[in-house]
Formats: C-alpha cells, sequence, structure tokens
C-alpha cells in the first residue's frame, strides 16, 4: 500500500484556530479544554504536518499586556524551533471583539476603521516576525443584515483605501510579503462584500498596487453558495492570483461546517486535488477545518491526520487518472485539434473573420457526435471507489 505520511514537501498547514477550537457552537458550550499556542504546535508536530498558521488574538489574547505578549511568543517560538514547524501565513481577528459589529474597514464609524488598520499593523508587524510570507484578509464582518445602513459604494471605497494603505506599508518597511483577499457569501453577516473568489478578483484589479495581492479561496465558503469550487480556484491561478487555499468540506446551502477535506464531497475534493497538482501549486495547502464536536485530542489529532492522508489518497488517484489509459483516450478523442479549424482560431484578423463568414458547417453532423462523458465519468467514479 502506498504510504500516505505527510512529508514537509507537501506543505500542509493548519490555523491554531483549527487545532485549537474547543467546540463552542451558537448553542452548546466548550467541550475541550483550552491549549496553549504552545501546546498545539507541539500537536501538529506530532501528526505531521508542515506549518502553523494564526490570526493576532489566537497567539496574543486581545487584552494581554506586554510581558504576557513577550512570555506566550517565547513559548511559541521554542515550540516551533522543537517542532521544526514553519508559520507561512498570518492574519488578523477584525470579527470577534464587539467594536467589529458593524464592520472592521467598512464600518461606518471613522474611529472603528482607524482602529482596524492599528489593529492589522500591529498584527502584520508580528506575522512577519514569525516568518509568514503571506497574509490573508477575511472581511467576516465586512457587510449588512440591511442594506438601509449603509452605503455600498462608499464600503467599496474604504476597503479600498484599507487595502492600498497596507500595501504601502508593506513596501515601507521592506517587507517580503503578499496579501490573499478570502471570499465569502454570508456569516456571521447576513451578506458579506466581495462574497466570491470572482468578486475579489475584480476588486483586486482597481487597487493602487494588485501585483501584491491575490486570493484565498476556500471549499466551504464557495460550496455554501452553491459554486464549483475547483473553477474559482482555476480562475484565480489562471490570472496568477493563487497566492494560498484553504482546504475544508462542505453541504451547499448551510452554515460554515469546515468539515475534514474530503469528508463529504470526494468527487470534487478529487478534482479539486487534481488541478493543483496538475498545475503544480506549489503554496502551502492549508487545512481550515474544524474536529467534530464529540472529539477529544485525541480525536484532533485523527482529524489532521484524515485531512491531509485524505489530500494524499487523491493525489494518487489524480495521478492514476492521468495515467489511465481509456480516459486518456476518451479526452484525447474529445479535445484533439482540427487542422481546418485552426484557421479561424486563434487571434482576430480582418482576413480571419471574413473566412469564418463565408465558412459553412453542418450543425446536424456536429450536434449528433457523442461525448462519452457518462463513460468518463463512471470511469472516475470506478477509479475513486478502487475498481480501476
Amino acid at each position: 500500500m502506498t504510504d500516505f505520511t505527510p512529508k514537509p514537501e507537501h506543505k500542509f498547514t493548519f490555523g491554531l484556530w483549527t487545532v485549537g477550537s474547543i467546540g463552542r457552537d451558537p448553542f452548546g458550550d466548550p467541550v475541550r479544554d483550552k491549549k496553549s499556542p504552545a501546546e498545539l504546535v507541539n500537536l501538529l508536530g506530532e501528526v505531521g504536518a508542515y506549518g502553523v498558521n494564526f490570526h493576532d488574538n489566537d497567539l496574543i489574547p486581545i487584552d494581554a499586556t506586554p510581558a504576557e505578549a513577550e512570555a506566550i511568543k517565547k513559548d511559541f517560538r521554542k515550540a516551533l524551533d522543537d517542532t521544526g514547524l514553519k508559520v507561512p501565513m498570518a492574519t488578523t481577528n477584525l470579527f470577534g471583539d464587539p467594536v467589529f459589529k458593524d464592520g472592521a474597514f467598512t464600518s461606518n464609524d471613522p474611529k472603528v476603521r482607524a482602529y482596524a488598520r492599528q489593529k492589522t499593523l500591529k498584527a502584520i508587524d508580528l506575522g512577519v516576525e514569525f516568518g509568514a510570507k503571506t497574509y490573508v484578509f477575511w472581511g467576516g464582518r465586512e457587510g449588512t443584515e440591511t442594506d438601509s445602513s449603509k452605503n455600498a459604494v462608499d464600503a467599496i471605497k474604504w476597503n479600498r483605501e484599507a487595502m492600498n494603505f497596507f500595501c504601502e506599508y508593506a513596501l515601507d518597511k521592506k517587507y517580503d510579503l503578499r496579501f490573499a483577499l478570502e471570499a465569502k457569501p454570508n456569516e456571521p453577516r447576513g451578506d458579506i462584500y466581495n462574497s466570491t473568489t470572482g468578486h475579489m478578483l475584480g476588486f483586486i484589479a482597481t487597487l493602487d498596487h494588485p501585483e501584491m495581492v491575490g486570493v484565498n479561496p476556500e471549499v466551504a465558503h464557495e460550496h455554501m453558495a452553491g459554486l464549483d469550487f475547483m473553477h474559482g480556484v482555476a480562475q484565480a491561478w489562471e490570472a496568477g492570483k493563487l497566492f494560498h487555499i484553504d482546504l475544508n468540506d462542505q453541504y451547499p446551502g448551510r452554515y460554515d461546517q469546515d468539515l475534514r477535506f474530503a469528508s463529504r464531497d470526494i468527487k470534487a475534493a478529487f478534482y479539486l486535488v487534481k488541478f493543483l497538482e496538475d498545475v503544480g501549486y506549489d503554496n502551502p495547502r492549508h487545512f481550515d477545518a474544524h474536529a467534530y464536536r464529540t472529539e477529544d485530542y485525541e480525536g484532533v489529532k485523527d482529524f489532521a491526520r484524515g485531512c491531509m492522508r485524505s489530500y494524499l489518497m487523491l493525489k494518487e488517484k489524480a495521478a492514476q487518472f492521468n495515467a489511465d489509459k481509456e480516459i486518456q483516450a476518451i479526452l484525447a478523442e474529445n479535445i484533439a485539434d482540427d487542422p481546418a479549424m485552426q484557421k479561424f482560431l486563434g487571434k482576430y484578423s480582418p482576413e480571419k473573420a471574413d473566412a469564418l463568414k463565408a465558412q459553412a458547417f453542418d450543425r446536424k453532423a456536429i450536434a449528433n457526435r457523442g461525448l462519452k462523458y457518462e463513460r468518463l465519468d463512471q470511469l472516475t467514479i470506478d477509479l475513486l471507489l478502487g475498481n480501476r
């Protein structure tokens, strides 16, 4: 049997907030005791992860004194040194504290917008201190419950001003840092601005330094909206904007479940893994998910190991798909070049347009050709279920 042990080159990462989840939900109290950041790093080292990511307040509580903060950082750094784990990504919690109840960068209150910038600047410094190369922005409170409350155009402008500010700050400090924006359609707000990866890509094009800013798509967030996650990832990749990725699983149309990767829609997870491996994605594969509320910390370890194992099994299945002669024969037949059509395709020219308008096409003959997609899909199912 193939060895599915995670290795550093796989770049599997988890957030402190993922394995550190104590199982609280809107209807129930915590079911696991809280662990310190250093303890969580040691847990991740035990299961074979490559790295650990954090929000500022995952590491240092929002009301910590300077002395308390230094003690936490000292213990955290020692745990990193002991385990060899890296910190590839950091982010800011701009959604938990009551001050952000009506948004951070898009709050109507300029004092809140200024405080959100201050908090983010300090959090960027903290991330860079521990070696982060990617900084993620998830605007969990950047939205509304009623559109009576905000001017959406003002919110867009305020958000743009903030992102431009942080880009200039990173340039001024000479930080080796890229920013990644994370979309979500709703929850905790009724509606969140820039609700999909496509929205984020459009927004990035309006920034002063778009070359510094990409996206951090998350499986659950796109599936909540009933979208095909891999398609959004492909669009980001083609645009050169896939800076980071959040892997988990999700039932469409439900609250943000953050299920163990590939535990719900294994077929969608397969196509995602295949895409990432086929294009040579080499940034961290971050699992933004949580163990079931039923679990103790041994169960949390099972959850973390399961995320990585499922990815590696699907990676092997992707290689089998690419090597399967029947599958590849169907694909080759369907995407084969037709030399007679090349003169009509590619870039525009007046001559090409004239020739195309004069060409006679046999629509019925073209339409009558079967594409064998049913067979192709069943072969994929056979492969995933171990029958090829």
